[in-house]
């Protein structure tokens, strides 16, 4: 697995940060003028959640544009959907085995009308268990873009979130 950090990326979580500023009024405009998006931005997150419980890296990395990148809740960096279905099959096989994706909120925000920053709080419940447990807690940043009509994720960080 390769650890690495394009230049990108940085820019990518500097606009995340600044549109998460905008509030959440901002964001019930963007949703309104772009409902037909939600449906593709849904149906991503059905497939992740698919490829989770089926503990395929592979089908988890193509939802992600063939360029695409994901830091992990661990801070691991996977460059390029090759990477990222081997990192993942790595966690799947050896440590997220038999756990479920909850999502508990989510915010879009249109950068441009084919470029979107998704903020979700999620946690992960594993096997036997019916909750989010306070150290599976993340919030996650994924960008999206369009290219000829498909939406798919460009760039996904997973934020560990902390109780004090």
């Amino acid at each position: 697995m390769r650890m690495t950090r394009p230049v990108r990326l940085a820019a990518v979580v500097v606009a995340a940060g600044a549109l998460l500023t905008a509030g959440a009024a901002a964001a019930a405009d963007d949703r309104a003028g772009h409902g037909g998006d939600q449906a593709a931005f849904d149906r991503i997150l059905e497939l992740q959640q698919e490829a989770w419980a089926e503990e395929d890296g592979a089908a988890f990395a193509a939802t992600f544009h063939e360029d695409g990148d994901m830091v992990t809740f661990n801070g691991d960096h996977m460059a390029g959907r090759e990477d990222i279905a081997e990192g993942m099959q790595y966690y799947f096989d050896g440590f997220i085995e038999g756990s479920r994706i909850h999502i508990l909120a989510e915010q879009v925000r249109y950068v441009e009308s084919d470029v979107v920053v998704i903020v979700r709080e999620s946690c992960l419940i594993n096997e036997g268990e019916s909750d989010c447990r306070a150290d599976s807690l993340s919030t996650n940043t994924n960008v999206m873009t369009r290219e000829r009509g498909e939406w798919l994720q460009t760039s996904f960080q997973n934020t560990r979130r902390f109780s004090f």
